[in-house]
């Protein structure tokens, strides 16, 4: 046995290492993140506000020039108070406005007009101070609103001191990188110091063994763990390759085991099924082989007796077509145990549908129930038994007769590939308790006791299955059930199960 493997360092973090991660180094991590967060955040808040103060002092420094040059109507002295704000700190611009809103005079980037925004009526309403953000020529400024009085005390205009709104971020751009950069610093340090600790001390023994582990779950049940490492280690790979040798011998055993009980069941199962199917099938030939002889011979002397007008000729016509059509669903619910062989030929789809339909009327005539169908008559000619498609079409249709309450629809529709043909009803849709493989099986039947016999959308199944398409069931949005029959279109008569 093969005791040794090469073992290569893996970058990937194992089980032990990501508790550290979790539970010793993250909680430092984002504590001291957040430490640093709110202390930037302080000081951002401090540095925001003083510069906005800042602001504000020039504002009201140049506010008592301006009001007394605007009561005079000196304007040529508003102008040169409005510049002197470039020398009194860090602004962007000055204007002057009406109380309206209108400019008045200005000084570098502000505000042209103000009388679409709401800062004339909250500055005549309250009397006090307003600060905006707001874009001009493409830049963003924070402007600062003081009103001017006039000499009664009236509020006669407004003054507007802007500065760029990147000046409150540039004052502690520099302060967050470097605390932000010490911060990184610091947790690398405390994550390569752990790691490193961890991985020197216990981690290189458990990723040896876990590379042994991988090798074995790949498939080499012959291989075995290297007994070196710490005893805990050691005892674990050594307890790993006794283990090893019994699954080893269990494996081979289990598998052979399995083999043979599947093959057993699978044939036991189907023969169950045929024995329960055919059985009750014999017993409905039996038992409906004799009545049906009688109807139609009972039917025959009458159509010969020459005393029935046109009509009553044409009913007995019809019932003895009906006898014939009973005769022949009994012959095929034989062939679902004993299948006998297919007679494929070609199929108009439109012709077999519509016979299909003529055939359930008289049930849904009796149902009280209505027929929607859409037929398309390009539908591509197959080649398919007629007969077996009929035979499941009539079971969809009966199904879903049984369970509508007002109408049921049949569709057709084709592409390049294949044919589907689905039957709905507005009742109420198939049953969430159970699986809808269920619904499939022989003798499964969610009809009340003498309703059902359980084995139509079986018979369906087996249908398609023998043209080599598939049954699929499914709710409808609106209500009700849809049972899709998808056939085939491109294999030929020789292409078909026999």
């Amino acid at each position: 046995m093969n005791t040794t493997a090469p073992f290569q360092p893996r970058l990937r973090i194992n089980g032990l290492q990501r508790t550290l991660l979790l539970f010793v180094i993250l909680p430092i991590v984002l504590l001291s993140a957040l430490g640093i967060r709110f202390g930037l955040g302080q000081a951002s808040q401090f540095q925001e506000q003083r510069l906005k103060n800042d602001l504000e002092l020039i504002g009201r420094a140049i506010s008592i020039p301006v009001g007394t040059a605007l009561n005079k109507g000196d304007m040529q002295a508003v102008e040169l108070a409005l510049g002197s704000v470039f020398v009194l700190g860090e602004v962007y611009g000055a204007s002057v406005f009406d109380v309206d809103g209108n400019r008045i005079a200005s000084a570098g980037i502000t505000e042209t007009d103000l009388t679409g925004t709401t800062i004339p009526d909250r500055i005549r309403t309250t009397g006090e101070g307003q600060e905006a953000f707001s874009r001009v020529a493409g830049r963003s400024l924070f402007s600062h609103f003081l009103p001017l009085f006039d000499t009664a005390g009236q509020i006669q205009g407004l003054i507007q001191i802007t500065r760029r709104a990147s000046d409150f971020g540039h004052a502690l751009q520099q302060l967050t990188i470097i605390a932000w950069l010490i911060w990184g610093l610091f947790s690398l340090v405390i994550l390569a110091g752990v790691l490193l600790g961890h991985y020197g001390g216990v981690g290189r023994h458990v990723d040896k063994l876990l590379a042994h582990m991988e090798r074995v779950a790949r498939g080499d049940l012959s291989h075995r763990a290297a007994l070196e490492g710490p005893n805990e280690v050691a005892s674990i790979a050594r307890g790993l390759n006794q283990m090893l040798d019994s699954i080893e011998q269990a494996h081979r055993d289990l598998e052979e085991h399995r083999a043979a009980e599947t093959q057993l069941v699978a044939r036991l199962k189907d023969n169950e099924k045929m024995v329960a199917i055919g059985s009750m099938a014999r017993g409905i030939a039996h038992e409906l082989g004799a009545p049906l002889s009688v109807i139609d011979g009972r039917a025959r002397r009458l159509e010969r007796s020459g005393a029935l007008d046109e009509q009553q000729l044409r009913n007995v016509e019809g019932i003895r077509n009906q006898v014939g059509r009973l005769t022949r669903t009994v012959r095929q619910l034989l062939d679902y145990c004993r299948p006998a062989a297919t007679q494929p030929r070609d199929v108009t789809p439109a012709l077999l549908i519509e016979s299909a339909i003529e055939a359930m009327r008289p049930e849904l005539e009796a149902a009280e129930r209505t027929l929607e169908a859409d037929i398309p008559s390009e539908l591509p000619v197959f080649c398919a038994d007629a007969g077996r498609l009929e035979l499941a079409l009539l079971n969809l249709l009966r199904n879903a007769l049984q369970a509508s309450t007002r109408q049921i629809g049949i569709q057709a529709t084709a592409d390049e590939q294949q044919l589907t043909i689905c039957v709905t009803d507005d009742g109420p849709g198939l049953p969430t308790d159970r699986p809808l493989e269920t619904l499939l099986e022989p003798f499964f039947t969610t009809k009340s006791p003498g309703e059902g016999t359980g084995l139509g959308l079986a018979i369906v199944q087996a249908v398609a299955e023998e043209h080599g398409g598939s049954l699929s069931l499914t709710n409808r949005a609106d209500g009700g059930c849809a049972a899709c029959l998808t056939l085939p279109l491109a294999q030929t008569a020789t292409e078909i199960p026999a």
